[in-house]
Parts: structure tokens; sequence; C-alpha cells
């Protein structure tokens, strides 16, 4: 039941909700069974350990797991939180009713809502201020398309508790070049505002002469995606719109009350997708905002960030310290994809091959998940179980308690 609530601070969210309650986005189709695969940003075990190295605290682990899903839509990221986060408690807000009942039922044919304990209701995430605190809050897709992201964020941050983490997807400007022109002109051609806005949408890569840079760019990287009209819509037809360059993002980070954690995609971030040698070394010695600049500079493709931010800063433990692993407890991660099998999809769903220690390793700590690693029954020393733990964690298969 939709609360009553005081205006909002956009001015005018009408329009937004009106398109998606036309268009319930993302248009994933309603299935009768869990989500496939696992998104590993939507578990808060593996985001806590991914930013901090070590699960949360298990001093609170008879507190419920409170997750904020700050504009849901059709529910796919709710899907996906209530079956990674089995007993949470979920407030899935969205300002589209239309949306809002697609997400009720996805939830309801995936069994979603039976594992956790699962709200909906019609609220922008702008007035949200006696609902938190929250453990994780999940905005994907959101404040691009608020007229005022900064107080979209700061709204977020203050719902969040000390020490909890922010998952924040928002568009990028450089790989969105080419889409941003086609909207541009759909929006002069009046066909935003057309009754058949998808068939003249569509009609216009039609007429586009075949190499047109728009329209390979359609047809190269977003075709398949387009597939389906809502996302069409979503891409080329949406009534409002913004996106970021880097240094934008880091003003609104900084202006937010929130500290930026880790890009939630490291590799593609990597400075040695494009540099060896001396020229390597030398953005290395860059700061670390100066080298993920020099990357934006050289992936043009590059259409979205995805981070996480933190209410305060967070505290990296590296596990440098044998005796330290050896003296903890830990267990494998839900997002990976296969197991108990040698050869897995890990929580980015690439493909890895155990190698016989570590898949022992693993079988070990499920059958005594409460031993510390130094006394689980291997028949290698502990520098050996040291150092396969610790491969386990940078691969994110194993989830570290703290000591």
């Amino acid at each position: 039941m939709e609360k009553s609530r005081k205006p909002s601070i956009d001015e005018d969210l009408s329009v937004i909700s009106d398109f998606y309650d036309r268009f319930p986005f993302p248009g994933d189709p309603l299935k009768d069974e869990p989500p496939p695969g696992f998104n590993w940003r939507w578990s808060f075990d593996d985001v806590h350990s991914y930013c901090s190295g070590v699960l949360p605290c298990r001093d609170n682990s008879s507190e419920t797991l409170r997750i904020l899903d700050a504009g849901c839509g059709s529910g796919v990221s709710t899907d996906y939180l209530a079956h990674l986060n089995p007993s949470s408690e979920i407030l899935a807000v969205d300002i589209s009713t239309g949306a809002l009942n697609v997400a009720i039922e996805r939830l309801h044919r995936s069994g979603g809502d039976e594992l956790a304990s699962v709200h909906f209701e019609s609220r922008s995430l702008l007035d949200l201020d006696r609902e938190g605190p929250f453990d994780y809050i999940n905005s994907v897709g959101v404040l691009h398309h608020l007229t005022d992201p900064l107080s979209g964020l700061k709204a977020l941050s203050s719902l969040l508790k000390p020490g909890g983490i922010l998952h924040l997807f928002i568009y990028a400007s450089g790989g969105r070049w080419e889409i941003r022109r086609v909207q541009k002109a759909l929006k002069s051609l009046r066909v935003v505002d057309d009754k058949d806005l998808l068939k003249l949408g569509r009609e216009f890569f039609t007429n586009l002469p075949k190499n047109n840079r728009l329209k390979r760019n359609h047809e190269e990287r977003w075709a398949m995606e387009c597939e389906f009209d809502v996302n069409f819509a979503d891409m080329y037809l949406h009534p409002r719109e913004t996106t970021f360059n880097l240094e934008r993002l880091w003003e609104l980070v900084d202006n937010s009350g929130l500290e930026f954690a880790e890009f939630s995609n490291p590799k593609v971030w990597s400075l040695e997708r494009f540099l060896k040698g001396e020229l390597l070394e030398r953005a290395k010695a860059m700061s670390h905002r100066q080298q993920m600049i020099l990357v934006e500079d050289l992936d043009p493709d590059i259409s979205h960030f995805e981070c996480f931010l933190s209410k305060g800063s967070i505290q990296k433990y590296e596990w440098k310290n044998d005796n330290d692993l050896l003296a903890t407890t830990g267990k494998i991660s839900r997002c990976i994809w296969g197991w108990p099998g040698k050869i897995l999809h890990d929580s980015n769903m690439d493909r890895i091959e155990l190698h016989r220690n570590s898949f022992k390793f693993l079988k070990t700590i499920e059958n005594y998940p409460e031993m510390p690693f130094g006394l689980l029954p291997l028949e290698w020393g502990g520098s050996v179980t040291a150092s396969t733990a610790r491969d386990l964690l940078q691969s994110q298969l194993l989830l570290l308690y703290p000591l």
C-alpha cells in the first residue's frame, strides 16, 4: 500500500512514471524459476567481502539484513537480491505502478518472495527519509533520470548505515555518444511524443544509410539488447536522461556524504589493457583517480559507471599474513555456478577449472564450516593451506570471516 508522503523534491516525476507504466523496464521475461546465473553485485556478503576483504561482522548476525532497492523497476534486481540474500528484509520502491505490478508477479513466480521479506511500494527514492537505516542500497539506472542527481544520491546517503554500502550504476558519456545523438534526433523529430514512437524509432535506424556511424553503433553493440520493445524504448526514447564523465562522478560522490569504495567491474579499469613497459609505469605513478580518468580516455566504449560507495571509509583487509588466514574461517560464495564440480563459472561468469587443492579445500570447509583453516583435516602444511585460501579469496570463490 502506498504511504502518504510530502511532495517529491523532483518537481516532475510523472513523465518518468508514465513512461515506465507503458514500458516496464527491464524487459526480462518472467519465469517460474530463480533468475539465471548469479550477479554477485546483488549479494551483500560478496559485495562486503569485495570491498573490505571480509564478510560482515558476525556480531551482527542476529540482526536482519536490511536492503533498499531504490528504483526497482520490473523487479529484476529485487529478484536477485531476494535469492542472494535469503532471510533479509527488502524494501523495493519505484514510481511506476505498472513496473511494480510486473515486479510483484516476478518475485511470486520465481519464489523470491518466499526467501526474503520483500515489500514493494510506489514511492520515490527522494521521499524515504523515515525508512532507514539500510545495510545495503541498490541504485541501478535511476539517478541519471532525475533532474537533480545529487539530491537523489544525498537522499540515499541519509538512509545508509555507518559502514553500509551503496551499489551505484549511472550512464557514462563516452560510450553513449551515439545513443545521445539518436535521442536528440528523435526528440527533434517529435518521435518521443508520438503514439507510434516505437514504430517511428525503429524506422529511424532503417532509414539511415548503411555506413552511418549511428546505425553501425546500434547494430554492432545494442541491436540484440534492443530486440525487446521495452529495452529499445528505454535506450532511445526516454523522456529524461543525463550522462556523466568520471570528473562529474567524483564531484557527485564527494558532495553526497559518501566515499568511493571500488568499481564493481575492475577488469574494465585495468591499465594493463592498454599500456605496458615505461608507459604503464608512468601511469601507475599517477593518483588512483588520474589512472581511472586515463582509462576513460583510452576506452571510448565505456557506457556506464558501476561502483560501490560507502558510508564512511572501508578498511581493506589484505590477508597477507599466513597465520591470520590459518586462524580464520570462511564460506563458499553463493555466486558461483557449477559447484561442487571442478569446472565452475565464477561470480563474473568466467570459466574456472579448479586445481586439485582448491577443490579439496572448498569441499573440506563445507564439511567443517566452524573450523579455523589451520585445523582443517588436510594433508598439506599450513603454508599451502594459506596460499590456497588466498587464491580462492582473490577469485571471489571464498569469503572470509573477520578475526
